[in-house]
């Protein structure tokens, strides 16, 4: 029987489409947010005819400050409780900083940080109050070092991370778990795009992750409770190294590979 329900944004697309897909198969009822309402309807479509699942979905633009308040209150309307926030919504911006427009900037921060803690403050409480629940938010090996020609979108992951760890820390004894995934860079449609609408992006094809494995990857973690989720050896490997590196050191490999990115 299905009781609990998950919520994930950034469900029509990539990583948060396969987990979606990975807590339908655990048993979990679904709520996708993402702004494309048709992709989430056929994915929803979908997914209830493989799993039996029941799939609300609810459209939404997250980098709008009242989208998580709305949404929450939406949801608290029809008697939903989330026990499961998977904060998948996110965009990339591949550049150096000087050629990026403000705009840019500024949506990856409304989006990338300003959305995250929204939709954290909005439905953390009440998983306090329930003393059960679980997070996933999604993060990415750039949180671990500074990467030039990703400046701005390494710096939100950063924040990703160190706001989950401390509420890792905050929630112990509640019955609530945050778990943090860092992919490396996935073969994801955010990826493609960011290749084609910067031409001299370069990706060896050797460390570009599986979307499958990495989704499984982060599920397993959530489920368990675990705190921080590096998918694939070469991305932990980089990790620790990259917290074990002297500032100064690692600030100049991060740019020597930052400046390959853009030749």
């Amino acid at each position: 029987m299905r009781k609990d329900t998950a919520l994930i944004t950034g469900a029509s697309s990539g990583i948060g489409e396969v987990l979606a897909k990975n807590f339908a198969l655990g048993g979990y009822n679904l709520v996708l947010v993402a702004r494309n309402k048709n992709k989430l309807e056929a994915l929803a479509q979908q997914l209830e005819a493989d799993t039996k699942a029941k799939v609300l979905v609810e459209p939404a633009d997250l980098s709008s400050s009242d989208a998580a308040e709305k949404l929450a209150s939406k949801l608290s309307q029809q008697g939903i409780d989330i026990d499961i926030l998977v904060n998948c919504a996110g965009v990339l911006e591949h550049g150096l900083y000087v050629d990026l427009t403000a705009k840019s900037h500024q949506g990856l921060i409304d989006l990338n940080v300003s959305g995250l803690t929204n939709m954290l403050s909005q439905f953390i409480p009440p998983m306090v109050a329930r003393g059960n629940g679980r997070i996933l938010n999604v993060a990415s090996i750039s949180a671990f070092q500074p990467v030039p020609s990703l400046a701005t979108y390494a710096a939100t992951k950063a924040y990703v991370l160190s706001l989950s760890e401390s509420l890792a820390e905050e929630l112990k004894d509640t019955g609530v778990t945050m778990t943090v995934l860092c992919p490396g860079i996935t073969a994801t449609n955010m990826v493609e795009r960011a290749q084609q609408e910067s031409s001299g992006l370069k990706i060896p094809d050797f460390i570009v992750g599986d979307v499958e494995e990495v989704a499984a990857d982060g599920y397993r973690a959530c489920i368990k409770g675990e705190t921080i989720c590096v998918p694939g050896v070469v991305n932990l490997a980089a990790t620790v190294l990259g917290r074990a590196t002297p500032k100064w050191l690692l600030r100049r490999i991060s740019g020597v590979v930052g400046r390959y990115t853009l030749k």
